[in-house]
């Protein structure tokens, strides 16, 4: 009955933290720009690839926000004006955003 212990928290596997702590200190930046042909996106910026999965977040939000996206560069990308209803969905999940503290 040998549980898996993390090598960073100390705690089984299935109590570990370790995630929670690394999305509350980090500080993400929301904003949106304009692409070619006028189209706006919506750019999630500020995400330690290392500590958090860009690739499942993505799919998170686009699956909440029903548009489509990519993660490019160590930035998810998500397409139309979605910044407030993003902003919010980022609070929920537990980030810290710019400007919040």
């Amino acid at each position: 009955m040998s549980r898996e212990v993390c090598s960073k928290c100390g705690l089984p596997k299935d109590l570990c933290i370790c995630r929670e702590i690394a999305k509350e200190q980090q500080v993400v930046k929301v904003l949106t720009t304009r692409r070619r042909f006028g189209k706006i996106i919506t750019v999630v910026k500020g995400i330690n690839e290392k500590e958090v999965d860009l690739k499942g977040l993505s799919k998170e939000l686009k699956a909440r926000c029903a548009c489509g996206g990519t993660v490019k560069k160590g930035c998810v990308e998500l397409q139309g004006d979605q910044k407030k209803f993003v902003e919010g969905t980022l609070r929920e999940m537990g980030y810290t955003l710019e400007g919040e503290g």
